[in-house]
């Protein structure tokens, strides 16, 4: 039988794996005399973190808080609501699923000037961009689970006289709990990055994609990288935060029992 892996090595293997690459990463820079235009070390840019944390800050609020997850509830939400009500009738499946692959085809390059001119330059377009970039795997991912159940599951609930509504609240969303979690622990990457990027085609002078531009085109790389060090730890705190909600909804699914 396979041991459980105690919390302590889980947190510890990856920290000491992170160590391990920033001092090899410092050692590179010094030994090989990298410029700090093309690479600074980490220490160049730690020093820049703590000496930034005031605009680091404003750049999370504009960027995470406002664009990222104001859009990722927004279409999760979106998603949801379209995939239970597109089950509900084979003829919006047949209409529907088709138009929403069309738009989740679309470039975001192409979207995100559209939704400046939309909404304007603040963190408001940022969010329709999000909107746009998570709506459809949280459909496709909805619409997979609440088709997960079997067709024995669904007759024992008509035998027992429940309506459409008890049958989609005592049977169907359940199962589709982790399917719905799966999307969105993928449209939480996906949410981060379209704000950022999204922030690209117009931007208050605030927020992550605004300063990454900025510093690129005044060689304030260690800036650069202190911006990608904060996307990285709040792209990793979403799907954290995603996963301890999926643990406590679904405790009751096989992939979260304890071995």
């Amino acid at each position: 039988m396979i041991q459980p892996v105690s919390p302590l090595l889980k947190i510890g293997l990856p920290v000491a794996f992170g160590i391990i690459v920033l001092i090899l990463w410092e050692l590179i820079v010094a030994l090989f005399d990298i410029p700090p235009a093309i690479l600074p070390p980490p220490s160049d840019i730690g020093a820049r973190f703590a000496a930034s944390t005031g605009i680091l800050w404003i750049d999370f609020v504009q960027t995470v808080i406002k664009g990222a997850l104001t859009g990722l509830v927004i279409g999760a939400l979106a998603g949801l609501g379209a995939a239970i009500v597109i089950d509900a009738s084979p003829f919006l499946r047949q209409g529907l699923l088709p138009v929403a692959n069309f738009v989740a085809a679309l470039p975001i390059v192409g979207i995100a000037p559209i939704m400046v001119m939309w909404f304007g330059f603040d963190w408001h377009s940022k969010a329709a961009v999000v909107v746009v970039m998570v709506f459809f795997p949280i459909l496709v991912n909805t619409l997979a689970g609440l088709q997960d159940t079997d067709r024995m599951q669904r007759d024992l609930m008509r035998t027992y006289s429940a309506s459409y509504l008890q049958e989609l609240t005592k049977l169907r969303l359940p199962a589709a709990m982790p399917f719905i979690f799966n999307g969105l622990k993928i449209s939480a990457t996906l949410a981060l990055i379209g704000a950022i990027v999204a922030e690209y085609f117009g931007s208050p002078t605030r927020g992550m994609g605004f300063r990454i531009s900025t510093e690129v085109g005044r060689l304030g790389i260690d800036m650069v990288w202190a911006e990608i060090a904060v996307s990285a730890m709040a792209g990793t705190l979403l799907y954290a935060g995603v996963a301890l909600v999926e643990r406590w909804a679904t405790f009751w699914h096989p992939s979260q029992r304890r071995r």
